[in-house]
């Protein structure tokens, strides 16, 4: 479980001001006649300058992080690491849903997902595997890709038990995407998730960790 990717030379990091060029794109893929794009990026870019001037502590995650990186589907939705108490200080937000680790609401016609650090798990993802990233006119921490493996591979055991299988491989090619830029290994990453899993979650972690990396093999096989 040792063994690690040997990636090829990482690419530049994508340029963070094409956000608003990812979230009209989804929106029209979505094609959605009740949502108005200028709104949408108007509430956004809102939301954003409220998390930076506000010194909101907070980490991205998510899609938007996720396409810094890789090429994957569109989002319209924000996912974001952040404390409890700081929910009131987001502006807009309207809760919809809220237990003691995760929340969901909306800021206009922008979908927020929220991850909060009450969840020990989420607040050391947010400390340990997150750096600055320009978004629009706006500096955000943001999730690395060692980040956003950690918090997919955490999300696995719970989707399967669901039946969520089709949400469950699109994370699974996620972290095999980002595993081809981070030389993190299997090891590295179980040690980390070893006190927040299940023995039998952790297990069953390191063969899907195997798996990914022997899907990648293949892939290369015909590079």
């Amino acid at each position: 479980m040792s063994s690690a990717l040997v990636p090829p030379p990482a690419p530049a990091l994508r340029r963070c001001d094409d956000l608003a060029a990812i979230l009209r794109d989804a929106l029209i893929f979505e094609n959605d006649p009740s949502m108005n794009e200028e709104h949408l990026l108007r509430q956004t870019q809102r939301l954003l300058e409220s998390l930076d001037a506000g010194g909101i502590p907070h980490v991205l995650v998510g899609g938007l992080a996720l396409l810094q990186y890789v090429d994957v589907r569109n989002t319209r939705d924000i996912d974001l690491i952040l404390a409890t108490e700081d929910l009131p200080r987001l502006p807009g937000f309207v809760l919809r849903e809220k237990n003691e680790w995760f929340a969901t609401g909306d800021c206009g016609p922008l979908r927020v997902d929220l991850l909060l650090t009450a969840n020990p798990f989420f607040a050391e993802v947010a400390t340990k595997h997150s750096r600055p990233r320009q978004f629009l006119d706006s500096t955000l921490q943001c999730a690395t890709p060692e980040g956003i493996i950690l918090l997919k591979l955490y999300a696995l055991p719970s989707l399967y038990r669901q039946g969520s299988i089709t949400r469950a491989d699109l994370y699974e090619t996620d972290i095999l995407q980002l595993l081809r830029l981070d030389p993190v290994t299997d090891d590295a990453l179980l040690a980390q998730l070893r006190p927040h899993v299940s023995d039998t979650d952790l297990k069953a972690l390191a063969a899907v960790l195997t798996d990914i990396r022997n899907r990648f093999n293949g892939q290369n096989r015909f590079a």
